[in-house]
């Protein structure tokens, strides 16, 4: 289909110039990092680069270990592995379906209607005996909605525990200081930020000894075995070298889309919150995801119903569920910016959105007084 608008970065967004040039100067390069000659010294050498340009962009150095991934859900799979150090597991309600589905008889930390992660309702589940493994997510990946990560961390630390932060719709969306936010591990992904599919990274404090999950052989400091993707690597380096935040233009060009939206009854999940920008989450009540996305689809612009991870499956939102609005949790959907977006593209969102919601209206007039 021609002219197709892409508003769905937070699924995956489209390869940047910079990342791809970076991952062919990597492939053509070639070699091993584990391997002794000179062309394995350089592949080492693109391989300890990208993961200092990495702990340097989170504020880091000095107190981060770096273990690279194949991905977000490898980087959360491999901080819950360390769960089992632990006496029990909290995560948040809101979590990533890689954190919320992966544990069995975790304590669950509600939500609140805001969309952000109850903490006085966590400092209670965590008034028990034993030391706390908790999941909690920097932003979440529907909402956008922000958590106070350093106060969580203050809770869990009070009682030996360990906090592991999802950040990867957090990346290149706004700053990232690990020392500050006292988080033990975080979680990034490169696909989010333009840097490419299958590599991801977990950053933890060099202060914990960690576990490895995948193991056999001694790459990644013994931490995660199996031969790096050096050219992935080396692309997701320059992904997060070519981020700049999102651009005021664009910030003001949502916001004035929001509004347009609430004139016309929309509800947008979590706007009491702090989120992050380029990620827009709404519910008409009136209009059901799988027709909504039907509709624009059918106009060229590719939106989502939320989360990507669940098998191409429009369902009803655990997220807006927990924020306790079930009536809307099979009404809602997300549409994401990035490095393609451009000012214009939020008003076409609205103009094919909203001309489609007028339509829907008028054929369902009679079902709906």
């Amino acid at each position: 289909m021609a002219n197709i608008l892409y508003l769905d970065h937070a699924a995956t967004s489209p390869l940047r110039p910079e990342a791809r040039d970076a991952f062919l100067r990597a492939s053509e390069q070639g070699g091993n990092a584990s391997s002794v000659h000179s062309l394995g010294r350089k592949a080492k050498m693109i391989l300890e680069e990208a993961r200092n340009d990495l702990l340097s962009a989170v504020n880091a150095i000095g107190i981060g270990g770096l273990v690279f991934t194949s991905g977000g859900t490898e980087a959360n799979a491999l901080a819950l592995h360390q769960a089992r150090a632990y006496d029990y597991t909290v995560v948040s309600a809101g979590e990533h379906d890689s954190i919320y589905g992966a544990v069995s008889g975790a304590a669950v930390a509600p939500l609140k209607a805001t969309g952000e992660v109850d903490l006085a309702a966590l400092e209670t589940l965590l008034e028990r005996d034993g030391r706390p493994f908790v999941s909690i997510m920097l932003a979440n990946n529907e909402t956008g909605v922000i958590n106070d990560v350093a106060r969580a961390a203050s809770l869990v630390h009070a009682h030996g525990g360990w906090l592991h932060v999802d950040a990867v719709q957090a990346l290149g969306k706004i700053d990232i200081d690990f020392a500050a936010l006292g988080a033990d591990s975080l979680a990034v992904s490169a696909h989010k930020i333009g840097g490419g599919q299958g590599v991801g990274a977990l950053i933890y404090n060099r202060d914990h000894a960690l576990k490895a999950l995948i193991t056999g052989s001694g790459q990644e400091l013994g931490m995660r075995a199996g031969t790096e993707n050096i050219a992935g690597i080396a692309a997701f380096a320059a992904a997060l070298e070519a981020c700049h935040g999102v651009s005021d233009d664009l910030c003001s060009a949502q916001n004035s889309i929001e509004a347009a939206l609430k004139s016309l009854g929309v509800t947008i999940l979590g706007e009491e919150a702090e989120r992050v920008p380029g990620i827009l989450y709404i519910a008409q009540a009136d209009w059901a995801s799988n027709l909504q996305l039907i509709h624009m689809d059918m106009a060229g612009i590719c939106v989502s119903s939320g989360s990507a991870c669940s098998s191409g499956k429009v369902k009803s939102s655990r997220v807006v569920i927990g924020m306790g609005r079930p009536d809307l949790a099979d009404k809602v959907l997300r549409i994401s910016s990035g490095w393609t977006t451009k000012a214009e593209d939020w008003r076409r969102f609205y103009d094919v959105w909203s001309k489609g919601y007028e339509v829907y209206l008028k054929r369902h007039a009679k079902e709906l007084v």
